[in-house]
């Protein structure tokens, strides 16, 4: 007893002087501004009648440098040295999708990208980016990486390009989604669908123009990275996301609770996590839970079968996520997006976002891990396939990281377990088996 009370006094020190170490730091440290864009918030006249994007931005206090002082430096690094706001290249290195692996994953010492990707991918949003192509040319030359496979499709009748948002909200969630499929899966063809707005009947005719391109180009995946709040009625438009030879992927959301499409059982639901990073040395310590991630039993939706192993937990219900990827906007990834931003009126940050800002949300997560899938180059039949072969490797280390700290959920009552969860489902990736 008297040895116990020794090593737990100890282990008390210990987390004293780390918690002290990082309070201290994080003083020393000008802390950010998290931004929830107009085109993220959900009110209550839009549910079941208009998704909203799932993107969070981030800008330092007094803003980032002048973006002069940044220019292209083709060579894998950050727009901006000294942030520890995630690259391709650290990303490749955290969820092991390039070797080596460099110790720490370090943003701006890694520089190793991924090579992967093949086939074709389609990204579905609403409203038109007129600047998407030229946005993307100007990440991909940042970073290092090859010119991308771009096209955009409008959905729009008579094929005309859609409205532009006028916030710039969509515009900046398709710089993330567009620049992040690229460079995760470099080699893969990147279609770009245009809604009409981002109402769901509009949503869903693009799904559905994506689902006929992607199939009949051999198959592929779609990336949905919008969503609401579940509604009475929503089973009858999970048919739509059955298309052969077509894998979709949508994001669980930036709010607790549950969010269709993502707890449709026809669709990957990708949640959020936090990358935890050493304040000093930026190094990757681990993966927790997002407080913010959207996830919890479906309340209209019943569990399909490939959640059979887990139905202790989510009982009848349709479980959210499945996988997640990092999502937080404090551990966020860099983007371009030379679209103006709607206006902010703060003392504290520039009155336009535009350039390169650091962004995050589960549309990180959505983007990221449709790429994972995408590079390991199996290319399942259906979404059903998918999830089975996901589900086969819950507990499997060498496919997924189990997540275990943290909580998630309505009141923060959701915990981070060894195994399955309902803020991080199975965990996050570990390289590209069993995908």
């Amino acid at each position: 007893m008297k040895a116990l009370s020794s090593s737990l006094c100890i282990l008390v020190c210990v987390l004293l002087l780390t918690f002290c170490s990082r309070v201290a730091a994080q003083n020393a440290a000008s802390s950010p501004v998290v931004i929830t864009p107009s085109s993220s918030v959900e009110h209550p006249e839009d549910v079941g009648v208009r998704a909203h994007t799932h993107i969070l931005l981030v800008v330092p206090r007094g803003g980032l440098p002048s973006a002069g002082s940044a220019g292209l430096q083709p060579r894998e690094s950050p727009p901006y040295a000294g942030f520890l706001f995630e690259t391709p290249a650290s990303l490749a290195c955290v969820y092991q999708l390039v070797t080596p692996v460099v110790p720490g994953c370090n943003p701006n010492v890694t520089v190793t990208n991924p090579t992967g990707g093949s086939g074709i991918r389609a990204i579905v949003d609403a409203f038109d980016d007129p600047n998407a192509a030229e946005d993307l040319n100007t990440f991909s030359t940042q970073f290092g990486l090859p010119p991308a496979n771009f096209s955009v499709v409008y959905a729009t009748p008579g094929g005309a390009p859609p409205p532009q948002d006028p916030t710039g909200g969509w515009e900046l969630e398709e710089s993330l989604d567009i620049e992040w499929a690229h460079a995760l899966a470099p080699n893969a063809k990147i279609v770009l669908v245009e809604a009409t707005s981002n109402s769901d009947a509009d949503l869903l005719t693009a799904v559905q123009v994506a689902s006929k391109l992607v199939a009949s180009n051999g198959g592929g995946e779609i990336s949905m990275s919008w969503g609401g709040a579940e509604f009475q009625g929503e089973q009858a438009y999970d048919v739509l996301f059955t298309a052969p030879k077509v894998v979709y992927f949508a994001s669980a959301g930036d709010t607790p609770g549950v969010e269709w499409p993502s707890s449709s059982p026809n669709v990957v639901a990708a949640g959020g996590t936090s990358n935890v990073r050493n304040l000093y040395t930026g190094a990757f310590e681990a993966s927790i839970a997002w407080q913010l991630d959207g996830g919890g039993p479906s309340a209209y939706e019943p569990r399909p079968f490939y959640q059979n192993s887990i139905a202790y937990i989510v009982g009848p219900s349709r479980g959210v996520p499945d996988v997640s990827f990092d999502s937080d906007p404090d551990t966020g990834a860099w983007v371009y997006d030379s679209f103006p931003y709607e206006m902010i009126q703060s003392p504290s940050i520039p009155t336009v976002v535009l350039g390169w800002v650091p962004v995050g949300g589960t549309s990180l997560a959505v983007v990221g891990l449709s790429s994972i899938v995408n590079a390991a180059g199996r290319f399942a039949p259906s979404s059903a396939a998918e999830l089975s072969l996901i589900y086969s490797n819950l507990r499997n280390p060498r496919a997924f990281q189990d997540v275990n700290y943290g909580t998630c959920g309505p009141y923060e009552g959701y915990p981070a377990m060894s195994g399955w969860d309902f803020c991080t489902g199975i965990g996050t990736d570990v390289g590209l088996s069993g995908k």
